[in-house]
């Protein structure tokens, strides 16, 4: 790297509106609540109210595709009234206002209701969050605002379980000591929120047709339903990361480091997003996602072949590597290809596509277990990610100009 290059990247990094800093710190607090309470869920679900493999994916399943599907409404809710950060404001605050409802669960009903209720919140934010975000950042950044969104929001993802395994060894697995404590960083996320966020003024927001109409969804064009698609197959393999804390835990984790697993995944995510983002601007957005999914074939196979704690440790580096690489990505693409004025609507579909998805591949991966053993999961995790790849090589050949990013930016 050059001295020239090197200092330009500390100046890239300030010309990020403060908007998106404070985009990324909210995400990470959220994450630091929500991944306290995730890392530990699985194993408790299993070991504690004696759940099955099938039983966690329906309940992780239902959780995040619920998640997706409310945010075809927020998504088109935020472009018909013009008020992002209101409905941002609202998914962040009813999420923060679940977490106290796992520590008082006395049963397994209880806990899928606040798990349920919780991606709900986080379904009403998440459209808005990355419309708003796109709204913000300069085009010729955008890369970089979506990664360094990523990147602060996944910072959140291994903080979170590094304190969980914190508490859990000085409480001696005290798990619901641990549910408490998630709660006070999701009340900081939302009054960070409502402080530090101001959103832009957009020309003719909230004078629109309510943009769930067929005519108005034609308008998002052939290259965001490309993108789309290829997220939807992408989707499939990409199955809950509750399979990876259980997959360690039958190499021979011990219950309290449990967490430790999302921790070094989202080590590796937090590190990497933030680089692809600032690539993908600088180069073919469509290149980096390819290498993403790529590294998801090359985890999936490591996972499914390794038999102890070396080889599951590398499938769940490779694993936060394909993170890092695709998911503010894929945000980006849509941003790229979406009108301005169907921004929330454009994010919401892709969501709502992708969480029905989630919900299969989770299904999916819970039934194989069950009856095939951890291999079969992540090897039909491997084909899923390699049909997403192949996709991915129709789009090159369908739109030329796709991974283009803001040089090829349409207009409007």
């Amino acid at each position: 790297m050059t001295e020239t290059q090197a200092a330009a990247k500390p100046s890239r990094l300030r010309q990020i509106p403060g908007g998106i800093w404070s985009l990324g710190f909210v995400s990470l607090l959220m994450d630091v609540s929500s991944e306290m309470i995730h890392a530990l869920l699985p194993v408790y679900l299993v070991t504690v109210l004696g759940a099955s493999m099938t039983s966690v994916g329906a309940i992780e399943g239902i959780a995040e595709s619920t998640a997706s599907i409310v945010k075809i409404f927020s998504g088109a809710l935020s472009d018909w009234l013009g008020r992002r950060k209101f409905l941002a404001t609202l998914g962040y605050g009813l999420a923060a206002l679940t977490k106290p409802a796992f520590p008082l669960a006395q049963g397994i009903d209880v806990l899928i209701a606040a798990r349920f209720v919780d991606r709900v919140g986080k379904g009403i934010r998440g459209a808005p969050r990355d419309a708003l975000v796109a709204d913000i950042a300069p085009p010729a950044l955008r890369g970089a605002a979506f990664g360094l969104r990523q990147s602060l929001d996944t910072i959140g993802a291994f903080l979170g379980p590094a304190l969980a395994i914190g508490l859990m060894w000085l409480s001696a697995d005290n798990f619901k000591l641990v549910f408490w404590a998630a709660v006070p960083p999701a009340l900081l996320a939302v009054a960070l929120l409502l402080v530090a966020v101001k959103e832009p003024e957009r020309h003719g927001a909230g004078q629109l047709r309510f943009p769930l109409r067929f005519s108005e969804l034609a308008r998002l064009g052939g290259a965001f339903w490309l993108i789309t698609s290829i997220g939807t197959v992408f989707a499939l393999a990409h199955f809950s990361e509750a399979f990876l804390i259980l997959r360690a835990r039958d190499a021979g984790l011990p219950l309290a480091l449990s967490p430790l697993v999302l921790v070094a995944m989202n080590v590796v995510y937090a590190l990497s997003a933030y680089p692809a983002g600032v690539l993908s601007d600088a180069c073919d957005r469509l290149i980096v996602l390819a290498l993403g999914l790529a590294l998801l074939v090359a985890a999936d196979l490591v996972l499914a072949g390794s038999i102890g704690l070396v080889g599951v440790s590398i499938g769940v580096l490779l694993w936060g590597l394909h993170m890092g690489l695709t998911q503010g990505l894929l945000a980006t693409l849509v941003a790229d290809v979406a009108a301005a004025e169907l921004r929330g609507t454009a994010f919401g579909m892709f969501n709502l596509l992708n969480g029905l998805a989630t919900l299969a591949s989770s299904l999916i991966a819970g039934a194989l277990w069950d009856r095939h053993g951890a291999q079969a999961t992540f090897c039909a995790g491997a084909a899923f990610a390699a049909a997403a790849l192949g996709g991915l090589a129709l789009a090159r050949w369908r739109a030329p100009g796709l991974g283009a990013g803001h040089r090829g930016e349409r207009q409007g």
